[in-house]
């Protein structure tokens, strides 16, 4: 199969040919249809996530056709067009028998623990627990920008953060996530201000319903609290930066919610959270990770009612040979870059 791949940490990118995957026991082998490049893949290639091995095959938003099935699957056929959440669950632990499968004591994550998705081919474990089947209307472009940030900002704005209509929803970093979070604040009837330091990126947030737009290099709390009269009721980090992390909660009223969606990776510095403010004023400081295959029905449901729409997000339509500046500049570019071509 033909790969984007790496051998050192922030090394070259380069496509190369490798050896197809086979499935595991109870896994698949699917043909990769659209993968999307995610910041999440950039902390892989950087050496920041401790469980990527090298040489390494990055990538984990995808949708394709399975290829081939392991042992012991008995729900997926060859040719069934799925999508799959970038946590794949065992669903033997502790918390898979609760339903949260996002928090998996023995999850795999493709592009992570394992080759991923920037590839013709990837290997998914598990099947049964975390293959989701796309519905004939939903394309695969569309559909790989599910498995991470559109999914991860559902859960954690509609479930975690609990976002009600009428209420003031700040988003800190209006990458996919963001953007994503914006969206589906916004049908949710929330009001949202939206906060980052691209202004292609502030103007795509309000053509998709942010009502406000803050530049993230000034006072951005200040600013969050004179727009929304005294501060949001949820704010969420859909960066994952010690200042977007410090700015969130300072941008919260008193007994709001502070979701944190970005990744903090410890190499990237600690973020300073301010306690005091959190007792003082009552606040709830939330992580949300992702959001397990059971719950994608919702999704799917509220996608083709057309009451949710992740193809504005998409932006950029690129092939395999330009995935590497693509994940190299990640964050420069409003929008979601999709790898379509392999």
């Amino acid at each position: 199969m033909r790969a984007l791949m790496f051998d050192s940490f922030a090394g070259p990118l380069r496509v190369e040919t490798l050896s197809d995957p086979v499935p595991a026991p109870g896994g698949v082998v699917v043909q990769v249809g659209a993968s999307g490049i995610c910041r999440s893949d950039w902390h892989a290639w950087q050496g920041h996530d401790p469980d990527v091995v090298l040489p390494h095959v990055p990538g984990h938003e995808l949708a394709g056709t399975v290829a081939a099935v392991g042992g012991g699957v008995t729900r997926w056929s060859v040719g069934d067009r799925v999508t799959v959440p970038f946590v794949n669950a065992c669903g033997r632990c502790a918390q898979c028998a609760a339903g949260e499968h996002q928090v998996c004591a023995r999850q795999t994550q493709p592009g992570f623990t394992h080759w991923g998705s920037l590839a013709e081919y990837v290997a998914l474990d598990a099947a049964d627990v975390n293959l989701v089947a796309l519905p004939d209307g939903l394309d695969d472009t569309t559909a790989a920008a599910l498995g991470c940030r559109y999914a991860t900002a559902f859960r954690a704005v509609t479930q975690v953060a609990r976002v009600r209509a009428g209420e003031w929803v700040a988003v800190h970093g209006c990458g996919g996530v963001g953007l994503s979070a914006v969206q589906i604040a916004a049908a949710a009837g929330a009001r949202v201000v939206a906060v980052d330091v691209s202004p292609g990126a502030l103007e795509l947030a309000r053509a998709l319903g942010a009502e406000h737009a803050v530049d993230g290099a000034g006072d951005v709390p200040a600013a969050v609290v004179e727009l929304t009269g005294g501060g949001a009721h949820v704010s969420l980090d859909a960066l994952g930066a010690p200042v977007t992390c410090a700015n969130s909660i300072r941008s919260l009223r008193p007994r709001g919610r502070h979701v944190q969606v970005g990744l903090l990776p410890p190499a990237q510095g600690r973020a300073d959270v301010p306690m005091e403010r959190v007792i003082a004023l009552e606040l709830g400081v939330l992580g949300s990770h992702g959001m397990a295959a059971h719950a994608y029905p919702e999704l799917l449901g509220l996608i083709a009612a057309g009451r949710l729409d992740p193809r504005p997000l998409v932006t950029r339509e690129i092939g395999l040979e330009q995935a590497a500046g693509a994940l190299a500049d990640v964050g420069r570019e409003p929008g979601i870059a999709v790898v379509t071509r392999f």
